[in-house]
Order: structure tokens, then sequence, then C-alpha cells
């Protein structure tokens, strides 16, 4: 019987929702998961030029009070993915950070959307925002922490 590749062995784990340590773009951070339904998943990403070339990463916090998917500058770069536009964001203590955004594919519990995500800086935390989890059609299951499908979308239907 032919074993699967470390990527697969990763992706069929889908989702940790294991008390760990949050995934940070530059040093490495002592902060730890909370009881207040936070879970983490694996994620891939690519270039919508590209779409073969994925990088996955793993341990990445599914936070529905982000617009946005914050990923590593570095992963992105590494893609090809290049900044287009600069947004503004304020953080929980009132100071406003400069980020900037570009395309690219998700991948996350066997399907994808093409979505605008966030060049994380050092420090940063990698993250699946809301934003992305609309455009897969996902939604969070709390009493389990995993993410599962959001059913049919609605449509706007003429008389």
């Amino acid at each position: 019987m032919k074993r699967p590749s470390p990527v697969a062995e990763v992706l069929t784990q889908r989702i940790d929702t294991s008390r760990g340590v949050l995934v940070s773009l530059g040093e490495p951070e002592e902060a730890t998961m909370s009881d207040m339904g936070s879970f983490r998943t694996v994620v891939e990403i690519a270039n919508p030029s590209a779409p073969a070339e994925r990088r996955l990463l793993a341990n990445v916090l599914v936070d529905t009070g982000a617009e946005l998917s914050w990923f590593p500058r570095a992963v992105l770069e590494e893609l090809g993915i290049r900044p287009i536009k600069l947004w503004h964001f304020r953080q929980a203590n009132g100071t406003v950070l400069e980020r900037w955004t570009g395309g690219a594919w998700v991948h996350v519990v066997g399907t994808m959307t093409l979505d605008e995500v966030v060049f994380g800086e050092p420090g940063d935390l990698v993250l699946l925002g809301a934003r992305s989890l609309e455009g897969l059609n996902l939604r969070v299951e709390p009493v389990a922490k995993r993410l599962v499908d959001a059913g049919p979308a609605p449509a706007a239907v003429a008389a």
C-alpha cells in the first residue's frame, strides 16, 4: 500500500482544534489558543496566474472577526503574488496599521476561492478571515470547532 505524501497527511487532518501556539510571522510568540471558540486549520494558497503552484500553511487561525485573511508576505511573494492595494486596519488598542493586499487562490477543506488577502508582516498573525470563509462557502460549527459547508447560497430571483 502506497503511503500518502507529507502534504497529503497534513491535508487529511484539515482542522486542528487543540490548544497550541498561534502562528506568528516573526519570532515565535508564546500566545496560546483560548477557550473562546478559536481553532486552527490548514490552508493552501496559490497565485491566480499559476494556480498549480501552491504553498501549504498549517496552524492558520480561523478568525470570523477579521474581514480579510492574513498570510506571510514572504510566502505570497515567493508565489509571485504582488501587492496591489494599501489598506488601513484599526487594532483593538486604537492604533492603525498599513498593510498591502493582493489576489490569491485560497484552498481549505476541499474547496477554493479567489480572494483579496493581506501581506502579513513579522509579528502579524496568520489567519483565515470572514471574506475568505464566505467565498469558500464555509461556516464555523462552534461546538465541534470545525469548518462545515454553509449550504446553498442565497440567490435573487426575478419575479
